[in-house]
């Protein structure tokens, strides 16, 4: 399946240019269009967390100083988009059916920005979503979350710098679960224009379910020849051992499925999807 359309959430400008980056070098590929969504905070939604105790005056002057702050936030994306694609020679333009080069286009909407992304990801090939700032917890990244939980599609993780290239040495996660052979059906496409593409397996990553031989196998009837590579954790720790091997084979996308353990015991002990979103250096496809 081609990719037709990329949703953007853009929520700040700190990590917004290698996202728009990373989602312009993906749309340029497929002749796709880049939707960049800025989700404004409605400042009604401050009175409910106010609590008691404070005046009328009080939480008016809260609503408006929340209201400034969204606007000037909406600006300064805003101004980043329009810097960005000027820069870069994009078309600004709808999306629209037979386009023979990458266009792009932006819109700002107000309200729960986890509930609106998630939505209109449905009806997205691919959510692009910026690495998480320096200093803030993954597990914050409402957007990111939204997709990979209640949106039925792949979210690609934008590294912290814009990348040199994307998808021709693709490295994919294999364990055996739904989640990973989600993945392996999102990256398919990509996969089949792939210059090289190498299964990563390992004993202390495989869940129940096919090994990696038989998802080389299953590959081949779709064109794409892959080979297969044992991973060893580092220091114990099997997502940094992930990283290494996709580090090793020079891969410039990773595709793997997201949180086959619960969220709730890798936010509390760790695991291999929270060290990946933290530390990866290349684009990351994940699938819940």
């Amino acid at each position: 399946m081609a990719i037709r359309k990329l949703l953007l959430p853009l929520t700040g400008t700190a990590a917004g240019e290698a996202a728009l980056a990373t989602a312009l070098m993906s749309a340029r590929i497929w002749n796709a269009h880049v939707t960049a969504l800025h989700v404004r905070v409605d400042s009604r939604d401050v009175a409910p967390l106010a609590g008691e105790g404070l005046s009328g005056a009080m939480i008016e002057e809260m609503m408006s100083a929340t209201e400034k702050e969204s606007t000037d936030r909406a600006h300064a994306v805003r101004a980043m988009f329009e810097r960005f694609v000027s820069a870069h020679g994009v078309e600004v333009t709808e999306a629209r059916r037979g386009a023979e080069t990458a266009t792009a286009s932006f819109s700002t909407i107000t309200g729960r920005e986890e509930d609106l992304v998630a939505q209109l990801a449905r009806l997205s090939d691919i959510t692009v979503v910026p690495h998480p700032e320096a200093g803030e917890d993954v597990s914050s990244s409402d957007a990111l979350h939204a997709v990979l939980f209640d949106s039925g599609r792949p979210v690609l993780i934008a590294p912290h710098h814009p990348p040199g290239a994307i998808g021709a040495r693709i490295c994919v996660a294999w364990n055996g679960t739904a989640e990973s052979a989600a993945a392996v059906l999102a990256v398919l496409p990509w996969m089949q224009r792939a210059t090289a593409v190498r299964i990563l397996t390992s004993g202390d990553y495989h869940r129940r379910g096919p090994q990696g031989g038989d998802l080389a196998d299953y590959l081949s009837l779709h064109g794409i020849t892959a080979d297969i590579a044992d991973f060893r954790p580092l220091d114990r720790d099997v997502g940094a051992g992930l990283l290494a091997a996709t580090k090793e084979f020079g891969a410039d996308m990773l595709a793997m499925g997201a949180y086959s353990h619960s969220r709730l015991r890798q936010l509390i002990l760790g695991g291999v999807t929270r060290h990946v979103l933290e530390n990866a250096a290349i684009p990351v496809m994940m699938c819940r």
